[in-house]
């Protein structure tokens, strides 16, 4: 008897490749899997894929003959060279019509460039965002295709059926065209930073400022995540906090305080200053991070750089209440600003993103899925024109109710001297957003007056001129940089 033709075929068999199968068997789609060392996939269908639907490939030609036409290979390999090679050795043995989905962390330039060469040959390109962890991908990721639209409805049916739900809604759907998707999973990876860094910064001010033992912290936590903090971060921190070592000791306090990190936060970063975005809550998550990789140099510093003498007097409830508001005030802003990047790259990439839609596949089976997730995607179903979350007016009324206990946690933690450079981040950008007036006048005048840059009047925008601020440097501007 002829095997059973495969749906779809996975390549890259490590704990996230091998989930997604399992979980596209469970949903009753019959899986090809293969891996590079071809040994790996035996092993797998000895143990982990053992009384499934699933079969294997010896090679990838093998691979390609065992697949339903328009054939579909997924690649869960590392980013960058690993997705290269596996294109170039797929690209003979596919025709027109058949799709190669990149479900990896790459950069979105990569999928652009991919696109751009496949299109001459017929053969379609995705590039999808996968988020949610091992877990997530064996029962629900949340998932962010873009790429060749024509590719969408053959792989629709599959990436839908094995995706989060929220509120029945699927947690999947065509983002928009070549690098759309992996840029939305970037900038949600870059808003992951950010969160898990002011988290990181309101647990540090509970234990250094409010001196809290860990049980209570869980506790604090534990109440959070049942308004309108709920979410899988905030729910994993409490969990965090309790968990004891088999010595009966609370493990959190053994870990060394020095942060990995794999670059999609700093891409989000760089994309910012390419595009000329402020995002500058990821930005600081980013460099946290780097600064906690200074662990040495670090402790050095701390029997040699004197802090404040101040300690907190003030009352321990109300600072909680001004904690949890601050924290969620910050988390609003860091969106925010996610979503500003989005809109100017889809305004430079000519990309179609659907806001409310974005916001829906984050609202479930990723990691920063969250409750008020579900006030986005509203913000934005109210108004797809919104140009900025702040300015919606869910939004600002509880960025208004909020603000105070921002002030309140950045002051008290300056006054500490305790770190907090993402809450402080979140603090400056809203005041800096919301004045009218800047002092960037008084720059854009340092400007001309050492380089001849140019300035706007008030009352003649788009109109540059140049002063001779010193009465010998000449009244000719340098008008190249008049931007």
């Amino acid at each position: 008897m002829a095997e059973a033709k495969a749906d779809i075929a996975l390549i890259g068999l490590a704990v996230m490749g091998q989930n997604l199968i399992l979980n596209m068997d469970s949903k009753g789609f019959v899986v090809c899997a293969f891996n590079r060392t071809v040994e790996k996939v035996d092993q797998f269908l000895a143990n982990e894929a053992k009384g499934t639907k699933i079969i294997g490939a010896k090679s990838l030609e093998d691979m390609v003959a065992k697949l339903k036409k328009p054939r579909k290979v997924m690649l869960l390999v590392k980013a960058g060279f690993a997705v290269d090679e596996f294109v170039k050795k797929l690209l003979p043995l596919l025709e027109k019509g058949d799709i190669i989905i990149d479900g990896g962390n790459s950069q979105y330039m990569d999928t652009q460039r991919w696109c751009k060469e496949l299109a001459p040959t017929g053969v379609h390109y995705i590039g999808m965002g996968v988020s949610g962890g091992e877990d997530g991908a064996r029962y629900g990721p949340s998932l962010m295709p873009g790429g060749h639209p024509a590719a969408w409805p053959h792989v629709k049916p599959i990436f839908q059926a094995i995706c989060a739900k929220a509120n029945n809604e699927p947690c999947c759907d065509w983002v928009g065209e070549d690098g759309a998707g992996h840029f939305v999973k970037m900038v949600h990876n870059g808003i992951e930073y950010g969160d898990m860094q002011l988290i990181c910064e309101v647990y540090h001010l509970m234990k250094d400022v409010l001196s809290m033992d860990q049980s209570e912290m869980a506790q604090v936590f534990d109440e959070w995540n049942k308004g309108e903090l709920d979410s899988f971060l905030i729910e994993i921190t409490r969990d965090i906090l309790k968990y004891k070592d088999t010595d009966g000791n609370f493990l959190l306090p053994k870990i060394r305080d020095a942060a990995g990190q794999k670059g999609t936060g700093k891409w989000t970063g760089i994309s910012a200053l390419e595009y000329g975005v402020p995002v500058t809550l990821i930005g600081e998550a980013v460099f946290a991070r780097c600064l906690s990789a200074l662990k040495d140099e670090r402790e050095l510093a701390s029997k040699t750089l004197p802090g404040p003498s101040t300690k907190f007097s003030g009352n321990k409830k109300e600072f909680l209440e001004h904690l949890r508001k601050a924290l969620y005030a910050s988390k609003v802003i860091s969106y925010a600003q996610g979503f500003m990047l989005l809109r100017e790259a889809a305004k430079v990439n000519k990309w179609n993103l659907n806001y409310g839609s974005i916001a829906l596949m984050w609202r479930g089976g990723c990691i920063i899925r969250s409750v008020f997730l579900g006030n986005i995607k509203d913000a934005f179903t109210k108004n797809p024109n919104l140009t900025n979350l702040l300015l919606d007016p869910y939004f600002s009324a509880q960025l208004s109710a909020a603000q105070q206990s921002l002030r309140q946690a950045v002051a008290q933690a300056a006054l500490c001297g305790t770190p907090a450079p993402a809450l402080a981040a979140a603090l400056a950008f809203y005041d800096g957003y919301r004045a009218a007036h800047l002092p960037a006048n008084l720059l854009q005048a340092q400007r001309d007056y050492f380089g001849a840059h140019t300035y706007e009047l008030l009352t003649k925008p788009g109109d540059f001129i140049h002063t001779n601020w010193t009465g010998h440097g000449g009244n000719v501007s340098a008008s190249t940089y008049n931007k």
